[in-house]
């Protein structure tokens, strides 16, 4: 965490500073096309896909602004952060990156997701206990100037340049770059588990295209894993199935809840509620019951209906966090042929669990 002790930094909280740049907020960000595979062949600079809040920086003078990928000010959530830009020797900048939380050497998106607070108190609190850190991937201005235009090669020499000056130890990081197709692999293969969320594949030559998806893509962790349903929200409004809430068994043979899928078809809904229905039943959840109403739930539903055991299916999820799935995972089909015992928690604990991202970003 920052020790600086100067007065506190002037960030936006109801909007945007004025800042005297030629890039300002809200700026969109350069996005990026999905794809199933790391692209092969020359003409590609890869890098890591962290698990974070992207957020693009500006600083002018003594102003600070974060900006969300939405365009909205993230500055108040993260004053560590914001002071950590304040620490460096450079004045006039604007840098692309991603805002992360590490905790014992991986990715925690539930520690940040606790920063989106109503209370400073509350956001000054978890900035002390679990400080974040800013690894930036891309410097679109630098000493005032707008490099936007220019090729990533030079946009990614001149970052590098940017930080043979930040000061050691600054929760502001170096994203890695390389054009080595073997190290993007590894990278993807070995650090899911630390929290990499996949990785990105810039086309050399290109410069940074504002708002659009031309000249980028990503490549994804997606699994799959088969489930037990457990229970079941009515969708809103109605009296048809809205989500499956899913589980796995543990070690000792208790059904833990480990999150829902609300990617059921319009037409298979009214079948698949007089089915669950018919299997209304006790609570099996044993470890982290669901909990109260949510956006799936329903004045009828109230917070949700169990049913007996019985049911798998497997579904398809991007990331596995804190023993739950960190989004909703998407449904691909049942699975008749798997008893719910067979369906365990080593589907999404295996692996390389023991991946630190400190081997890849020391």
């Amino acid at each position: 965490m920052s020790t600086r002790k100067a007065s506190a930094p002037r960030i936006a909280t109801a909007g945007f500073p004025k800042l005297d740049l030629p890039i300002t907020p809200p700026y969109p960000p350069m996005e990026a096309k999905r794809v199933d595979k790391i692209p092969s062949g020359d003409g590609w600079q890869f890098e890591p896909k962290w698990d974070g809040f992207r957020a693009i920086v500006f600083r002018s003078g003594g102003d600070v602004a974060v900006q969300s990928k939405s365009g909205q000010p993230l500055g108040r959530y993260f004053p560590e952060v914001v002071e950590a830009m304040l620490e460096l020797r450079q004045k006039e900048f604007v840098l692309d990156g991603e805002i992360v939380v590490p905790v014992g050497g991986r990715l925690s998106f539930d520690h940040l997701l606790q920063r989106i607070h109503p209370a400073e108190s509350r956001i000054r609190k978890l900035a002390a206990e679990t400080p974040a850190h800013y690894f930036a991937f891309d410097l679109l201005v630098v000493n005032g100037s707008s490099i936007a235009d220019k090729p990533i090669e030079t946009r990614r020499d001149r970052l590098e340049r940017f930080f043979v000056s930040v000061p050691e130890g600054s929760l502001i990081r170096l994203s890695p770059a390389t054009t080595d197709r073997k190290l993007a692999d590894d990278w993807f293969d070995k650090f899911g588990s630390a929290g990499l969320d996949g990785v990105m594949a810039k086309r050399l030559g290109e410069p940074y295209h504002s708002g659009d998806r031309d000249g980028m893509v990503k490549v994804k962790h997606l699994k799959t894993a088969d489930c037990v349903v457990g229970g079941f929200r009515y969708l809103e409004g109605t009296h048809e199935v809205g989500s499956l809430l899913l589980g796995l068994y543990d070690d000792e043979g208790r059904l833990v809840h480990i999150g829902h899928s609300s990617s059921i078809r319009k037409d298979d809904r009214p079948a698949l509620t007089k089915r669950l229905e018919a299997l209304a039943g006790e609570n099996p959840f044993e470890v982290r019951v669901p909990g109260g109403p949510s956006r799936w739930a329903t004045d009828k539903s109230g917070e949700w209906e169990p049913v007996r055991p019985e049911l798998v299916c497997e579904v398809e999820y991007d990331y596995f966090s804190q023993g739950r799935f960190r989004h909703g995972s998407k449904f691909l089909r049942w699975r008749p042929d798997k008893k719910p015992k067979q369906c365990t928690m080593d589907q999404v604990t295996g692996g390389n669990t023991e991946s630190d991202l400190t081997l890849i970003a020391p």
